[in-house]
């Protein structure tokens, strides 16, 4: 009740900002400021504030403080906030599309290419604004390619994760448990301790968190498997604040929407080299993956993908157009064809 109390009086005094004078809106994170997440942030919010001639002030709250991981949306289209770092994968409900097109990225190697099939879809299909109604998004969000962290048995091949407990992400069990692996769903503040116990042999993540989460500590091989993930809006601001906005602001934050998604690309990516040299530095066993294994985990990856595709209800289509889009953009940037659609900002 307090927390809600507290996020009302903090959407009044938002509303009676004076926009057409110069405006001061507010910015929430789940993150802390030392997040490459938050990092990214600031160099946004410092090119914006820069370009307006200080006419346009951001506030940030870092932490959660302000916003949460599974409600985030609806809390920014009721103008708890202006703006804020959303999570449209893990919404309990209204995202469905977006959720399940994460898992539409198998064949791609970098976070560039992510963000070129995340806007080529979202430029194809009305499905991805509808799911974002209410909310202006600013900017879409990649990720580094997950390896796996193993404690003592490294992996070369599908066959050595054959029998290995692994902490996973969801969208991945099934296929894990396909290949034969025992996966487990936990939340990776307690993935340390399980390691360190020996509870799970290995847990499928990027090569920051060797760093970041000292799983250098626990484990002792990282296996250079690509696991694909997927794009997603990740910023946005209130449709609510958008309207009150003159032309000239809005211009500023379409303008910005570029400086946002680079900013993210070179802090995350500047993470996972981080996270290598680290593990280089204390003793981390990095394994080369098998090149015939990793053809057959991206086929299998997106053999599960489009079984999600095919069980998302569009009205009377499912979302298995949205996949075959997805992997047609992938084959053309693999042979270096043109796009088969327009790409540019968020969407």
């Amino acid at each position: 009740m307090k927390r809600l109390a507290f996020l009302f009086a903090f959407a009044l005094l938002a509303a009676c900002a004076k926009p057409h004078d110069g405006a001061v809106l507010t910015y929430g994170s789940l993150y802390p400021p030392s997040h490459p997440f938050s990092r990214a942030d600031v160099t946004w919010i410092k090119w914006v504030e820069t370009e307006s001639g200080g006419r346009l002030k951001i506030h940030p709250y870092w932490s959660g403080g302000l916003l949460s991981s599974d409600e985030s949306m609806a809390e920014l289209r009721h103008g708890l906030l202006d703006i804020g770092l959303i999570t449209p994968i893990y919404a309990r409900g209204g995202a469905q599309v977006i959720r399940v097109q994460s898992g539409f990225y198998g064949g791609t190697h970098s976070y560039a290419e992510q963000l070129q099939v995340y806007h080529c879809m979202a430029s194809a299909f009305p499905d991805f604004a509808h799911e974002t109604e209410g909310l202006k998004i600013l900017a879409v969000q990649g990720g580094n390619l997950p390896g796996v962290v193993t404690r003592s048995r490294p992996v070369h091949t599908l066959e050595d994760l054959k029998g290995l407990r692994l902490r996973a992400p969801q969208e991945l069990t099934g296929l894990l448990a396909d290949i034969g692996a025992d996966p487990v769903n936990m939340a990776m503040q307690d993935v340390y301790s399980a390691l360190a116990k020996g509870v799970i042999d290995g847990v499928v993540a990027p090569a920051d968190t060797l760093q970041s989460l000292h799983f250098n500590e626990v484990a002792k091989h990282f296996t250079t498997a690509r696991f694909a993930r997927g794009a997603y809006p990740s910023r946005a601001i209130s449709l609510k604040t958008w309207e009150k906005l003159p032309p000239d602001m809005k211009a500023l934050l379409e303008r910005s929407i570029p400086v946002w998604e680079k900013a993210m690309e070179t802090e995350v990516t500047k993470a996972q080299d981080v996270g290598f040299a680290f593990g280089r530095k204390n003793g981390i066993d990095f394994v080369d993956f098998a090149p015939d294994s990793q053809a057959q985990l991206d086929e299998l990856y997106n053999r599960e993908a489009l079984i999600a595709a095919r069980n998302v209800k569009r009205g009377d289509a499912t979302a298995e157009p949205i996949f075959n889009l997805a992997q047609q953009t992938i084959q053309n940037l693999r042979l270096g064809a043109p796009n088969p659609c327009p790409t540019g900002g968020a969407q």
